[in-house]
Protein backbone atom coordinates (compact mmCIF):
# COMPACT_ATOMS: atom_id res chain seq x y z
CA UNK A 1 0.00 0.00 0.00
CA UNK A 2 1.31 3.42 -0.93
CA UNK A 3 2.42 5.81 1.81
CA UNK A 4 -0.22 8.39 0.90
CA UNK A 5 -3.02 5.76 1.23
CA UNK A 6 -1.78 4.70 4.66
CA UNK A 7 -1.67 8.31 5.75
CA UNK A 8 -5.22 8.84 4.53
CA UNK A 9 -6.49 5.83 6.53
CA UNK A 10 -4.69 7.04 9.67
CA UNK A 11 -6.23 10.49 9.27
CA UNK A 12 -9.69 8.97 8.90
CA UNK A 13 -9.28 6.85 12.03
CA UNK A 14 -8.10 9.90 14.00
CA UNK A 15 -11.07 11.93 12.74
CA UNK A 16 -13.58 9.25 13.79
CA UNK A 17 -11.96 8.92 17.22
CA UNK A 18 -12.07 12.67 17.70
CA UNK A 19 -15.75 12.77 16.75
CA UNK A 20 -16.57 10.01 19.27
CA UNK A 21 -14.67 11.80 22.05
CA UNK A 22 -16.34 15.11 21.21
CA UNK A 23 -19.82 13.52 21.26
CA UNK A 24 -19.11 11.85 24.62
CA UNK A 25 -17.89 15.07 26.19
CA UNK A 26 -20.85 17.06 24.85
CA UNK A 27 -23.29 14.41 26.09
CA UNK A 28 -21.76 14.68 29.56
CA UNK A 29 -21.79 18.47 29.60
CA UNK A 30 -25.22 18.74 27.99
CA UNK A 31 -27.25 15.68 29.05
CA UNK A 32 -30.33 14.81 27.00
CA UNK A 33 -33.71 15.53 28.58
CA UNK A 34 -35.65 12.68 30.19
CA UNK A 35 -37.61 10.40 27.91
CA UNK A 36 -41.19 11.34 27.35
CA UNK A 37 -44.10 9.54 25.76
CA UNK A 38 -45.82 12.14 23.62
CA UNK A 39 -49.55 11.68 23.19
CA UNK A 40 -52.55 13.81 22.44
CA UNK A 41 -52.62 16.16 25.40
CA UNK A 42 -49.56 15.68 27.53
CA UNK A 43 -46.11 14.21 28.11
CA UNK A 44 -45.40 11.38 30.53
CA UNK A 45 -42.02 11.33 32.23
CA UNK A 46 -40.25 8.00 32.34
CA UNK A 47 -39.61 6.90 35.93
CA UNK A 48 -38.99 3.84 38.07
CA UNK A 49 -42.16 1.75 38.35
CA UNK A 50 -42.37 1.93 42.14
CA UNK A 51 -41.88 5.70 42.04
CA UNK A 52 -44.58 5.84 39.38
CA UNK A 53 -47.05 4.07 41.67
CA UNK A 54 -46.07 6.22 44.64
CA UNK A 55 -46.93 9.30 42.60
CA UNK A 56 -50.59 8.23 42.32
CA UNK A 57 -52.03 10.33 45.12
CA UNK A 58 -55.62 9.38 44.27
CA UNK A 59 -55.07 5.87 45.68
CA UNK A 60 -56.43 5.26 49.18
CA UNK A 61 -53.80 2.64 50.05
CA UNK A 62 -50.23 1.79 49.04
CA UNK A 63 -49.13 -1.01 46.74
CA UNK A 64 -47.64 -2.73 49.80
CA UNK A 65 -51.13 -2.82 51.38
CA UNK A 66 -52.90 -3.71 48.13
CA UNK A 67 -56.14 -5.66 48.45
CA UNK A 68 -56.61 -8.95 46.59
CA UNK A 69 -58.49 -8.72 43.30
CA UNK A 70 -60.97 -11.18 44.84
CA UNK A 71 -62.26 -8.11 46.69
CA UNK A 72 -64.39 -7.52 43.59
CA UNK A 73 -66.44 -10.62 44.45
CA UNK A 74 -66.87 -9.43 48.03
CA UNK A 75 -67.95 -5.93 47.02
CA UNK A 76 -70.58 -7.26 44.62
CA UNK A 77 -72.05 -9.87 46.96
CA UNK A 78 -72.19 -7.38 49.83
CA UNK A 79 -73.87 -4.84 47.58
CA UNK A 80 -76.65 -7.18 46.51
CA UNK A 81 -77.18 -8.60 49.99
CA UNK A 82 -77.30 -5.23 51.76
CA UNK A 83 -80.66 -3.53 52.47
CA UNK A 84 -81.86 -1.02 49.91
CA UNK A 85 -81.05 2.58 50.83
CA UNK A 86 -83.98 4.85 51.52
CA UNK A 87 -85.68 5.92 48.30
CA UNK A 88 -84.17 3.09 46.24
CA UNK A 89 -86.24 0.22 44.85
CA UNK A 90 -83.74 -1.92 42.90
CA UNK A 91 -80.06 -2.85 43.05
CA UNK A 92 -77.77 -2.92 40.02
CA UNK A 93 -74.04 -3.49 39.53
CA UNK A 94 -71.53 -3.24 36.71
CA UNK A 95 -67.87 -4.24 36.47
CA UNK A 96 -66.03 -2.35 33.73
CA UNK A 97 -62.89 -4.34 32.94
CA UNK A 98 -59.85 -2.90 31.17
CA UNK A 99 -57.91 -6.02 30.22
CA UNK A 100 -54.14 -5.74 30.65
CA UNK A 101 -54.26 -2.20 32.02
CA UNK A 102 -51.24 -1.29 34.13
CA UNK A 103 -52.10 0.90 37.08
CA UNK A 104 -49.44 3.46 36.14
CA UNK A 105 -51.87 4.51 33.38
CA UNK A 106 -53.51 6.54 36.15
CA UNK A 107 -50.69 9.04 35.69
CA UNK A 108 -52.57 10.03 32.53
CA UNK A 109 -55.74 11.00 34.36
CA UNK A 110 -54.73 14.60 35.07
CA UNK A 111 -54.89 15.34 31.34
CA UNK A 112 -57.86 13.11 30.48
CA UNK A 113 -60.74 14.83 28.74
CA UNK A 114 -63.15 11.88 29.06
CA UNK A 115 -62.52 9.37 31.82
CA UNK A 116 -64.62 6.84 33.70
CA UNK A 117 -62.03 6.71 36.49
CA UNK A 118 -62.10 10.49 36.93
CA UNK A 119 -65.90 10.48 36.83
CA UNK A 120 -66.14 8.04 39.74
CA UNK A 121 -63.46 9.81 41.77
CA UNK A 122 -64.95 13.24 41.15
CA UNK A 123 -68.31 11.89 42.31
CA UNK A 124 -66.81 10.83 45.65
CA UNK A 125 -65.66 7.32 44.74
CA UNK A 126 -62.49 5.53 45.83
CA UNK A 127 -59.47 3.96 44.12
CA UNK A 128 -57.18 1.34 45.65
CA UNK A 129 -54.23 -0.76 44.61
CA UNK A 130 -55.04 -4.43 44.27
CA UNK A 131 -52.99 -7.45 43.24
CA UNK A 132 -53.37 -10.48 41.01
CA UNK A 133 -51.46 -13.78 41.07
CA UNK A 134 -52.85 -14.99 44.39
CA UNK A 135 -50.46 -13.11 46.67
CA UNK A 136 -49.01 -9.61 46.73
CA UNK A 137 -45.62 -8.77 45.25
CA UNK A 138 -42.80 -9.68 45.92
CA UNK A 139 -43.95 -13.10 47.17
CA UNK A 140 -44.04 -15.73 44.41
CA UNK A 141 -47.39 -15.76 42.65
CA UNK A 142 -49.47 -18.94 42.81
CA UNK A 143 -51.31 -18.44 39.51
CA UNK A 144 -50.47 -16.84 36.19
CA UNK A 145 -50.92 -13.10 35.88
CA UNK A 146 -53.12 -13.76 32.86
CA UNK A 147 -56.66 -13.11 31.69
CA UNK A 148 -58.47 -16.29 32.69
CA UNK A 149 -57.05 -16.59 36.24
CA UNK A 150 -57.52 -12.86 36.87
CA UNK A 151 -61.14 -12.45 35.85
CA UNK A 152 -61.89 -15.91 37.24
CA UNK A 153 -60.65 -14.92 40.69
CA UNK A 154 -62.88 -11.85 40.67
CA UNK A 155 -65.94 -13.76 39.49
CA UNK A 156 -65.55 -16.64 41.96
CA UNK A 157 -63.93 -14.89 44.92
CA UNK A 158 -61.18 -17.52 45.22
CA UNK A 159 -57.73 -18.21 43.78
CA UNK A 160 -56.56 -20.90 41.37
CA UNK A 161 -55.94 -23.42 44.14
CA UNK A 162 -59.76 -23.53 44.40
CA UNK A 163 -61.17 -22.46 41.01
CA UNK A 164 -58.36 -24.34 39.17
CA UNK A 165 -57.92 -21.66 36.49
CA UNK A 166 -54.14 -21.54 36.51
CA UNK A 167 -53.79 -20.10 33.01
CA UNK A 168 -55.61 -19.44 29.74
CA UNK A 169 -57.01 -22.13 27.48
CA UNK A 170 -58.63 -24.59 29.90
CA UNK A 171 -62.37 -24.70 30.73
CA UNK A 172 -63.25 -24.37 34.40
CA UNK A 173 -65.73 -26.70 36.04
CA UNK A 174 -69.17 -25.39 37.00
CA UNK A 175 -68.09 -25.16 40.63
CA UNK A 176 -67.15 -22.77 42.00
CA UNK A 177 -69.86 -20.84 40.19
CA UNK A 178 -69.21 -17.34 38.95
CA UNK A 179 -71.35 -14.44 40.13
CA UNK A 180 -72.92 -14.35 36.67
CA UNK A 181 -74.48 -17.74 37.43
CA UNK A 182 -74.82 -17.88 41.22
CA UNK A 183 -76.57 -14.52 41.72
CA UNK A 184 -79.28 -15.48 39.23
CA UNK A 185 -79.54 -19.16 40.10
CA UNK A 186 -79.82 -18.34 43.81
CA UNK A 187 -82.48 -15.71 43.00
CA UNK A 188 -80.49 -12.83 44.47
CA UNK A 189 -81.04 -10.99 41.18
CA UNK A 190 -83.17 -11.57 38.10
CA UNK A 191 -80.56 -11.29 35.36
CA UNK A 192 -76.88 -10.96 34.51
CA UNK A 193 -74.83 -10.30 31.37
CA UNK A 194 -71.25 -10.97 30.27
CA UNK A 195 -70.02 -8.80 27.35
CA UNK A 196 -66.65 -9.52 25.73
CA UNK A 197 -64.79 -9.73 22.43
CA UNK A 198 -62.05 -12.22 23.40
CA UNK A 199 -63.01 -15.73 22.26
CA UNK A 200 -61.14 -17.29 25.17
CA UNK A 201 -63.89 -16.41 27.63
CA UNK A 202 -66.72 -18.61 26.32
CA UNK A 203 -66.63 -18.86 22.51
CA UNK A 204 -64.50 -21.92 21.82
CA UNK A 205 -64.04 -25.46 23.16
CA UNK A 206 -61.10 -24.50 25.37
CA UNK A 207 -62.71 -21.25 26.62
CA UNK A 208 -62.71 -20.62 30.36
CA UNK A 209 -66.49 -20.34 30.85
CA UNK A 210 -67.75 -22.61 28.07
CA UNK A 211 -69.06 -25.18 30.58
CA UNK A 212 -70.88 -22.50 32.54
CA UNK A 213 -72.35 -21.00 29.37
CA UNK A 214 -73.63 -24.42 28.27
CA UNK A 215 -75.08 -25.04 31.75
CA UNK A 216 -76.86 -21.67 31.71
CA UNK A 217 -78.38 -22.32 28.30
CA UNK A 218 -79.41 -25.88 29.20
CA UNK A 219 -81.16 -24.70 32.35
CA UNK A 220 -82.76 -21.54 30.88
CA UNK A 221 -80.99 -19.30 33.39
CA UNK A 222 -81.32 -15.59 32.65
CA UNK A 223 -77.60 -14.89 32.15
CA UNK A 224 -76.63 -13.49 28.76
CA UNK A 225 -73.13 -14.34 27.51
CA UNK A 226 -72.54 -12.25 24.39
CA UNK A 227 -69.40 -11.86 22.33
CA UNK A 228 -68.65 -9.09 19.81
CA UNK A 229 -65.89 -8.96 17.20
CA UNK A 230 -64.07 -6.07 18.88
CA UNK A 231 -64.27 -3.46 21.63
CA UNK A 232 -66.52 -1.23 19.56
CA UNK A 233 -69.00 -4.08 19.34
CA UNK A 234 -68.68 -4.80 23.06
CA UNK A 235 -69.44 -1.16 23.85
CA UNK A 236 -72.52 -1.25 21.61
CA UNK A 237 -73.79 -4.37 23.37
CA UNK A 238 -73.24 -2.84 26.81
CA UNK A 239 -74.93 0.44 25.87
CA UNK A 240 -77.89 -1.40 24.34
CA UNK A 241 -78.37 -3.21 27.64
CA UNK A 242 -77.97 -0.07 29.77
CA UNK A 243 -80.37 1.87 27.57
CA UNK A 244 -83.08 -0.77 27.87
CA UNK A 245 -85.86 -0.19 30.39
CA UNK A 246 -85.17 -3.41 32.28
CA UNK A 247 -81.39 -3.67 31.96
CA UNK A 248 -79.44 -6.58 33.42
CA UNK A 249 -79.09 -6.43 37.20
CA UNK A 250 -75.41 -7.40 37.02
CA UNK A 251 -73.19 -6.58 34.04
CA UNK A 252 -69.61 -7.81 33.69
CA UNK A 253 -67.62 -6.63 30.67
CA UNK A 254 -64.07 -6.62 29.39
CA UNK A 255 -62.46 -4.22 26.93
CA UNK A 256 -59.29 -5.40 25.17
CA UNK A 257 -57.79 -2.05 24.11
CA UNK A 258 -54.87 -2.05 26.54
CA UNK A 259 -54.12 -5.78 26.38
CA UNK A 260 -54.12 -5.89 22.57
CA UNK A 261 -51.85 -2.87 22.28
CA UNK A 262 -49.61 -4.10 25.07
CA UNK A 263 -49.02 -7.42 23.31
CA UNK A 264 -48.66 -5.75 19.95
CA UNK A 265 -46.46 -2.77 20.80
CA UNK A 266 -45.51 -2.90 24.49
CA UNK A 267 -46.99 -2.38 27.96
CA UNK A 268 -45.46 1.01 28.69
CA UNK A 269 -46.35 4.67 29.12
CA UNK A 270 -43.44 5.36 26.79
CA UNK A 271 -45.51 3.70 24.06
CA UNK A 272 -48.06 6.16 22.60
CA UNK A 273 -50.19 3.30 21.28
CA UNK A 274 -50.56 1.82 24.76
CA UNK A 275 -51.30 5.28 26.18
CA UNK A 276 -54.02 5.86 23.59
CA UNK A 277 -55.42 2.38 24.28
CA UNK A 278 -56.00 3.38 27.89
CA UNK A 279 -57.59 6.63 26.71
CA UNK A 280 -59.98 4.66 24.49
CA UNK A 281 -60.92 2.18 27.22
CA UNK A 282 -61.49 4.89 29.82
CA UNK A 283 -63.56 6.97 27.39
CA UNK A 284 -65.75 3.95 26.65
CA UNK A 285 -66.14 3.43 30.40
CA UNK A 286 -67.27 7.03 30.73
CA UNK A 287 -69.95 6.38 28.11
CA UNK A 288 -71.25 3.48 30.21
CA UNK A 289 -71.46 5.65 33.31
CA UNK A 290 -73.22 8.40 31.36
CA UNK A 291 -75.74 5.83 30.13
CA UNK A 292 -76.37 4.64 33.69
CA UNK A 293 -76.96 8.19 34.93
CA UNK A 294 -79.30 8.86 31.99
CA UNK A 295 -81.58 5.95 32.82
CA UNK A 296 -85.16 7.11 33.59
CA UNK A 297 -85.14 4.91 36.69
CA UNK A 298 -81.66 5.96 37.84
CA UNK A 299 -82.86 7.92 40.88
CA UNK A 300 -84.61 4.84 42.24
CA UNK A 301 -81.76 2.41 41.42
CA UNK A 302 -78.87 1.62 43.75
CA UNK A 303 -75.83 1.18 41.48
CA UNK A 304 -72.42 -0.26 42.33
CA UNK A 305 -69.94 0.74 39.60
CA UNK A 306 -66.50 -0.87 39.59
CA UNK A 307 -63.55 -0.40 37.24
CA UNK A 308 -60.67 -2.86 37.37
CA UNK A 309 -58.16 -4.94 35.43
CA UNK A 310 -57.10 -8.58 35.40
CA UNK A 311 -53.33 -8.05 35.23
CA UNK A 312 -50.59 -5.64 34.20
CA UNK A 313 -47.79 -6.30 31.73
CA UNK A 314 -44.12 -5.88 30.94
CA UNK A 315 -42.46 -5.49 27.56
CA UNK A 316 -44.99 -7.26 25.30
CA UNK A 317 -46.13 -9.96 27.69
CA UNK A 318 -47.66 -10.91 31.04
CA UNK A 319 -48.28 -14.06 33.04
CA UNK A 320 -45.16 -13.86 35.17
CA UNK A 321 -44.10 -12.63 38.62
CA UNK A 322 -42.89 -9.10 37.88
CA UNK A 323 -43.95 -5.98 39.77
CA UNK A 324 -45.41 -4.51 36.58
CA UNK A 325 -47.62 -7.57 36.02
CA UNK A 326 -48.81 -8.06 39.60
CA UNK A 327 -50.13 -4.72 40.87
CA UNK A 328 -53.65 -3.89 39.66
CA UNK A 329 -56.42 -1.53 40.78
CA UNK A 330 -60.05 -1.20 41.78
CA UNK A 331 -62.05 2.00 41.39
CA UNK A 332 -65.56 2.22 42.85
CA UNK A 333 -68.36 4.73 43.23
CA UNK A 334 -68.73 3.42 46.80
CA UNK A 335 -66.36 2.73 49.69
CA UNK A 336 -63.84 -0.06 49.14
CA UNK A 337 -61.59 0.03 52.21
CA UNK A 338 -63.26 0.71 55.54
Amino acid sequence: MKKWAKALIICAVIAVAAAVITFSVMSYLNPQPKKWAVEGDGKIEEMDYEASLQSLDMMKNTWQTAVPQTEIYKLITEHFNAPLPEGKTEKKAIVIGYDGCRVDNFRLLANSKKSAVNTLLNDGGEAVFSYCGGVNYPAKNIQDTSTAPGWGSMLTGVWADTHKIYGNGKPKEIEPRTLLLSLVEDKVIDSSAFYVSWAGHFSKKTATYINEKNYIEANNINANFKRALNDTGTAKNVLADLNSENCSDFIFLTLEYTDHNGHGTGFSLQNPKYVNAFRNADAAGADFIDAIKARPAYDSEDWLILITTDHGGINKSHGGPSFEERITFIVSNKAIVE
